[in-house]
């Protein structure tokens, strides 16, 4: 027998154990998104593909998750958010299964998009069952908590995928979802509420989405496959100018549709606006920063896959901890002060990976870098997503979850595929600047080449004579600590200029008790939300006060 609310709400019981599932549910995107990458090695090493088949593997997920997260919201607004978020669930786990069976890089590149389908409906449900259940004073805790743990899943997965490849197979890292699923299924049927749907959004927007996906699938592929194909390609020009012309039409279609799946007046609001450019700049850097660190480690540092998923554990400690007292505090003093200079902290600490080169010491050169920047995020991420959440009316909370969800994928999508033709070009031009002038032989020179096309991977010495290896091997070892600190470099300037948006552009600084005149009271005492949101929600018999009269209330907007 399923549980269901009583007319006056759900229980705290019930309220808890849906809280557990939106973030047992999530997690499992989370993990899937970041775990992968350790195991990029391996999957390259059993079905081939160079760092291309690298990247796609990654990016396939991403792709799809990112461009589908906002028709995923809209499912949710129509369909109800339990209902989908059962379903995204579900697929997640057969999809998994899918990925854990591949057996080419192209198929599992066509079952990791599929996955990421799955992710698209699940990720805007389940943050907009917590906006269901919780009331607008709970709800910066409940978002700092499933923060707190579907984050950690960000940071997790390079450690689970670690033991994982060392001690068995790649494969099995897709495997585990399935019980995962399955505890998330039984949670959603017994204590997730319905919650609402139907009417708000009788069509969805289908054109859309499919502008979206292409629109993002061209300049993503041309700027995988141009550090092999060049930019000369007619295979990286038509997809990336199409993806373009295809991203402007999806804009000017949104803007004319009736019922678009991104309703662009959202982006109106202050609030929300500048929450979502932070989000992109955020989660631009900290793409950068969980996939190339791993493949560094492992490739050029000398880790274990194991060793190089342990190395994130104290972010994972640290986000565990504080996540959700940031995410509390931010609704005491407003979240201003946090996403101004969390991610200048953050920032910091990324700076410190620049430090870095072939020999890695772990206490001495990785961990301080780590914390710093676990400290940073830990002090972003609940108060980001809590702002951009409450500059929606609750009706949109699942289109706006999608907006934001979707800005983050985009974000990383977007930023590991064009910094890796940075890193490419850094790269090349460093070996040249290593051994342009030297003569080698000629196999040399073919390892040379084809370390240029596989940046990051160790170089292939075989045939090459005893004489010029340590050159070669010297070469490539130099462009690999030069590309990766072209990366960290990047992304710290990134996540900083997230902390510049934040702290410059958020409304709001904390709440507190100051007197308006009754006409500037946006429609009752609704503590704690901004005033387009209230407005949005202005009671439909709210008592006359006389104009002139001064009333007291809460609010974040200073």
């Amino acid at each position: 027998m399923t549980s269901s609310p009583s007319s006056a709400g759900p229980t705290d019981r019930d309220k808890r154990l849906a809280l557990v599932a939106t973030i047992v549910g999530s997690t499992v995107v989370t993990v899937d998104a970041t775990v992968v990458n350790v195991a990029l090695p391996g999957i390259e090493r059993e079905l081939g593909g160079g760092l291309a088949g690298q990247q796609w593997t990654a990016n396939a997920y991403t792709l799809a998750l990112g461009s589908l997260l906002l028709i995923g919201g809209s499912l949710g607004d129509l369909l109800g958010e339990r209902r989908v978020f059962s379903i995204g669930v579900s697929a997640f786990g057969v999809t998994s299964v899918l990925c854990a069976l591949a057996p080419s890089i192209e198929l599992l590149v066509v079952a990791r998009a599929l996955q990421g389908v799955a992710g698209a409906l699940l990720t805007p449900a389940a943050l907009a069952v917590i906006v269901a259940t919780f009331s607008a004073e709970e709800r910066g805790r409940a978002v700092g908590t499933w923060l707190a743990w579907s984050g950690i899943g960000t940071v997790l997965g390079p450690l689970i995928g670690g033991q994982i490849v060392d001690s068995t197979s790649w494969r099995w890292i897709f495997a585990i979802n399935v019980p995962l699923v399955l505890l998330t299924l039984f949670l959603i049927a017994r204590f997730v509420p319905a919650g609402r749907g139907g009417a708000e959004r009788p069509h969805l927007d289908w054109r859309g989405a499919l502008l979206a996906a292409f629109g993002l699938a061209g300049p993503t592929f041309a700027l995988i496959e141009q550090p092999v194909l060049g930019w000369g390609s007619p295979a990286v020009i038509v997809p990336g100018l199409a993806g373009i012309v295809l991203l402007a039409a999806f804009l000017v279609y949104e803007r004319r549709a009736r019922e678009p799946m991104l309703p662009l007046g959202l982006f109106g609001r202050r609030n929300f606006a500048v929450g979502n450019l932070e989000t992109f700049s955020m989660y631009a850097g900290l793409s950068m920063l969980f996939f190339f660190l791993v493949l560094y480690l492992q490739q050029v540092a000398g880790y274990s896959a194991l060793q190089a998923g342990l190395a994130s554990v104290p972010v994972t400690i640290v986000m565990f901890l504080l996540s959700s007292r940031f995410g509390a505090l931010a609704d005491r003093v407003g979240p201003r002060i946090l996403l101004g200079a969390g991610p200048l902290v953050a920032a910091s600490g990324f700076a410190l990976l620049i430090r870095l080169d072939s020999d890695v010491d772990y206490v001495a050169d990785l961990l301080p870098a780590l914390l710093l920047f676990a400290l940073g995020l830990s002090m972003t991420v609940a108060p980001l997503t809590s702002t951009v959440l409450a500059g929606a009316d609750e009706q949109n909370a699942g289109i706006a979850s999608g907006v934001n969800n979707a800005i983050a994928r985009v974000a990383g999508l977007i930023s590991v595929a064009a910094i890796g033709v940075l890193v490419a070009a850094q790269f090349s031009a460093s070996i040249a600047d290593s051994v342009g002038g030297r003569p080698l032989s000629a196999s040399a020179r073919a390892a040379l080449a084809e370390a240029q096309r596989q940046p990051l991977a160790p170089v292939d010495l075989r045939g090459v004579p005893a004489a010029e290896r340590r050159a070669v091997a010297q070469a490539v070892e130099e462009a690999s600590v030069s590309g990766f600190r072209l990366a960290m470099g990047t992304g710290a300037l990134l996540v900083a200029l997230g902390g510049i948006l934040g702290g410059v552009g958020i409304r709001g600084s904390g709440r507190g008790r100051r007197s308006v005149r009754a006409e500037e009271c946006p429609g009752g005492q609704l503590v704690g939300q901004p005033h387009d949101a209230a407005r949005a929600r202005v009671p439909s018999a709210v008592p006359a006060v006389p104009a002139g009269t001064t009333v007291t209330m809460e609010d974040h907007a200073t």
